[in-house]
C-alpha cells in the first residue's frame, strides 16, 4: 500500500507560532494547482511496486482555500494516474470556511475525514495566536460536519499556552471531550525562530511555559482522554478505536507515500527527497518539465533508525521480529544494555517480538529512540 499528500500552500493570515511552508497571497494560486497537477502526472511511476494508493491527504497551509474546481482537478489526476483502492480521503480545514455547502461539496467530492483546526476554544488564545476564526465557529464547524454526515471528524488542539494554572487547557479539553469528535491531535506549543513568537522571545515580549508546565498539560491529556475512551495510538494523536487516522499511521509505520507541492516530502522506501520551500520556484521548475526536489538515498542504518524513531511513538511500537528479518540484525541482543535500562526506569515495556514506551515514556520518546539507535 502507499499514500499521496499534497501541500496547499495557502493561508489566510499567518499564525503566529506557524513554521510550516505558506503564503498569504494567493495570487498564484491558480497557477500553484496547475503545476501540483503537472507533478502528478511526472511522479505517476514513483510508488511503483507498492501496491495501489490507500490513502489521499490534502494539508497545508490551509487547503480548504480552494475552490471545488481546484480541488477536483487535483483529485482527478491521482484518478487518472494512480492505481487506487481507496481507505481515506482526508482534507485539514479551518472551522470559519466550513460553510454548509463547503461541507456538501467535500462529500461530493470524495473525501470521508475532516481534520479541523482548532487550536483553542479559549478566545484570548485564539486572537494571541493569531487565528482567523474565533470559538462559535469551531463550535457550529463540528456540528455541521457531523449534520453533513462526517463519521471520521479529526481536531487540532494545542498545549503549553503560559498561564498561571492549568484552567485554559483543562476547559479545552472538557470542550472537546463533550463535542466528542472521535479523534484529537494535540501538540505542544513549540516556539520556532522564524516566526512571531520567535522574534517576540528573543525581545523579551513573550515568556514561554517551563517544561513542567507543559508536561503537566500532557499528563492532563492523557488521563482526560483515556477516561473517555480516546486511545493514545500515537504520542499526538488520540482516537477511538475505529477512529485511527489511516494516512498518518501508515507515516509512522514506514509506509512509502508521495508528497506532491511546495516543500512536500516523499519517501519510497529507500530515499527521501524534499520538493523546495518556494513557490515561485517551485511553479518555475514545473513549468519547465523539472521536479524541484533534494533527495537524500537512506543506508540500512538510516533506514533503520528511521523506523524507530516513528514506530517507537505509537501503541504497536518497535517490531523486533521484522528488524531480524529485514535488516538481519539481532537488534535486541545488540542493544540488551539499553534496552534493560530503560525498562528498568519504566520507561519501556518489552515482550518477545516488541518493544513499547510506557506512558511515562511517551514523555521522554525522542531521547530514547537516540539510545535505540543503530
Amino acid at each position: 500500500m502507499a499514500g499521496i499528500y499534497i501541500h496547499i500552500p495557502f493561508c489566510k493570515q499567518a499564525c503566529h507560532y506557524c513554521d510550516f511552508h505558506f503564503s498569504t497571497s494567493t495570487g498564484m494560486m491558480d497557477r500553484m494547482v496547475q503545476m501540483i497537477v503537472k507533478e502528478l502526472e511526472i511522479q505517476k511511476d514513483y510508488l511503483e511496486g507498492h501496491s495501489r494508493i490507500k490513502t489521499v491527504y490534502f494539508g497545508g497551509g490551509t487547503p480548504s482555500l480552494l475552490s471545488f474546481t481546484e480541488v477536483e482537478e487535483i483529485l482527478d489526476s491521482i484518478h487518472k494516474h494512480y492505481p487506487l483502492d481507496l481507505e481515506e480521503i482526508t482534507i485539514e480545514t479551518n472551522p470559519d470556511d466550513l460553510r454548509v455547502e463547503v461541507l456538501q461539496g467535500y462529500k461530493r467530492l470524495g473525501f470521508d475525514r475532516l481534520s479541523i483546526g482548532i487550536q483553542s476554544f479559549d478566545e484570548r488564545v485564539l486572537r494571541f495566536y493569531n487565528r482567523a476564526h474565533n470559538a462559535r465557529e469551531s463550535l457550529e464547524a463540528i456540528e455541521k460536519a457531523k449534520i453533513a454526515g462526517f463519521q471520521k471528524l479529526s481536531i487540532d488542539l494545542m498545549y503549553g499556552f503560559p498561564h498561571p494554572d492549568h484552567s485554559i487547557w483543562e476547559k479545552d479539553l472538557e470542550m472537546a471531550v463533550s463535542l466528542d469528535p472521535g479523534h484529537i491531535s494535540s501538540y505542544a506549543l513549540t516556539i520556532e525562530p522564524n516566526t512571531a513568537l520567535g522574534r517576540w522571545v528573543r525581545k523579551g515580549k513573550f515568556t514561554p511555559a517551563s517544561e513542567d508546565f507543559v508536561a503537566e498539560q500532557f499528563e492532563a491529556m492523557q488521563d482526560r482522554l483515556e477516561r473517555y475512551g480516546y486511545i493514545q495510538y500515537e504520542i499526538s494523536n488520540f482516537g477511538k478505536p475505529w477512529a485511527f487516522a489511516v494516512h498518518n499511521t501508515n507515516y509512522w509505520l514506514g509506509i512509502p507515500y508521495l508528497g506532491v507541492g511546495p516543500s512536500a516530502h516523499s519517501f519510497n522506501g529507500t530515499s527521501r527527497q524534499y520538493n523546495v520551500s518556494n513557490n515561485v520556484a517551485y511553479i518555475k521548475s514545473l513549468e519547465k518539465g523539472l521536479l524541484p526536489f533534494e533527495k537524500e538515498p537512506l543506508d540500512s542504518n538510516d533506514a533503520l533508525n528511521e523506523y524507530l524513531l516513528t514506530s517507537l511513538r505509537t501503541i504497536w511500537g518497535v517490531d523486533t521480529r521484522m528488524i531480524r528479518d529485514r535488516y538481519g540484525r539481532n537488534f535486541v541482543e545488540e542493544k540488551e544494555p539499553h534496552i534493560r535500562q530503560l525498562v528498568l526506569e519504566g520507561l519501556l515495556l518489552e515482550d518477545e517480538q516488541r518493544l513499547i514506551l510506557t506512558k511515562k515514556g511517551k514523555l521522554l520518546a525522542d531521547g530514547i529512540a537516540l539510545k535505540l539507535f543503530v
